[in-house]
């Protein structure tokens, strides 16, 4: 078993909110590197691994063999800025020269998801200085595999030289679109596989492209991955659902407030939804009657309906969100009917009076 201490860096910026890889670019990224890390941990127990962002150039975990830790700082990780390569690649390098295990080879995994603005020149000139110092590198290119095609392709022929196809670093292209998940992709490439396992290999016919019974803790440990993070987009997608439907309501109510605003003026918007409701209703129920005939038999008829206590409360009972026992609600109604009875007495007393005399 091959001792190797690899150093795995992510691309962060803000390409990585693309929703052209599901869910995310950055979480189908996140579910790749868990399976690259599982992958360098089952293949020797003495291996180690480390994580670098290429967006802002940060060392977030030194190399360790505990990926578990690892793991903890990729799933922080959120969108910014844009990546520079050629420094990101310069501190890996730096990482691995400082590695305990001076026994382990070098390696180096860039998953690179946005635009390579890198000079070619330079990124063979580093390419160089990498083989010289006897480091591999698999880069993993997608989202902008069109774009990136040419530098990065230049960039791995300069680090296998002469020994292009043998050599110990490979570029694995994953495009984007269609049902392609990245993390699957890379269990066939050499990437997880390992150079004796060239893309499109038998490997592809395991679950995960690992046999079980060749290495069954690597295969559990793919699958118990490929599960958490499973449930973890569920999870996501059912969050984001509940505030979908949290804020429906919200919508709603708060365009009854500014309708009733409009018409009332701020003092509207202090009322609860309830009140609300229970004065847009006596709101309707007083407008001015139209001269035509024909209206006022219809105004004529709601009074009286309106006086029907029973059916004022089959009407409340009906309306969304109101609860018609409310006291709001019944002091409202008891309002409307006093002012019914009122009227009615008003009238009476006034058919009484005796006509005025004429001096």
């Amino acid at each position: 078993m091959v001792l190797e201490s690899t150093m795995i860096c992510v691309d962060n910026s803000d390409y990585m909110r693309n929703g052209d890889f599901v869910p995310t670019r950055l979480q189908a990224q996140q579910e790749a590197v868990s399976v690259v890390c599982h992958s360098k941990a089952r293949a020797n127990p003495e291996n180690n691994v480390g994580l670098l962002t290429l967006a802002g150039t940060q060392v977030l975990a030194a190399l360790t063999g505990d990926v578990g830790r690892v793991l903890a700082k990729l799933h922080r990780l959120q969108p910014q800025g844009t990546i520079d390569l050629l420094t990101g690649v310069r501190i890996a390098h730096l990482a691995l020269k400082h590695r305990q295990g001076k026994n382990h080879k070098m390696r180096i995994v860039i998953f690179v998801g946005s635009p390579v603005h890198a000079d070619e020149k330079e990124l063979i000139k580093l390419a160089k200085r990498l083989k010289k110092e006897k480091v591999n590198v698999d880069v993993v290119s997608f989202g902008e595999d069109a774009d990136n095609s040419a530098p990065l392709s230049a960039f791995v022929n300069a680090l296998n030289g002469k020994d292009s196809a043998t050599g110990g670093s490979h570029l694995v292209a994953v495009p984007a679109g269609g049902c392609v998940v990245l993390s699957e992709a890379l269990i066939s490439s050499p990437v997880v596989g390992g150079d004796g396992a060239p893309s499109g290999s038998g490997m592809a016919q395991f679950e995960f492209g690992v046999d079980p019974n060749e290495d069954p803790e690597l295969a559990l440990a793919l699958r118990v991955s490929m599960e958490e993070q499973r449930q973890r987009q569920e999870e996501e997608s059912r969050r984001q659902q509940g505030e979908r439907d949290s804020a429906a309501p919200d919508r709603e109510s708060g365009a009854a407030g500014r309708a009733l605003a409009m018409s009332l003026g701020r003092e509207a918007m202090e009322l609860t939804e309830e009140e609300q409701i229970a004065l847009a209703m006596q709101m309707s129920m007083q407008q001015e009657p139209s001269t035509d005939e024909n209206m006022m038999d219809v105004v004529e008829e709601t009074d009286a309906l309106i006086n029907d206590s029973a059916f004022l409360q089959s009407i409340l009972e009906g309306l969304p969100g109101v609860d018609p026992q409310s006291e709001t609600i019944r002091n409202v109604v008891t309002t409307l009917k006093n002012k019914d009875v009122s009227k009615d007495s008003k009238d009476k007393d006034k058919d009484k009076e005796p006509p005025a005399k004429d001096n």
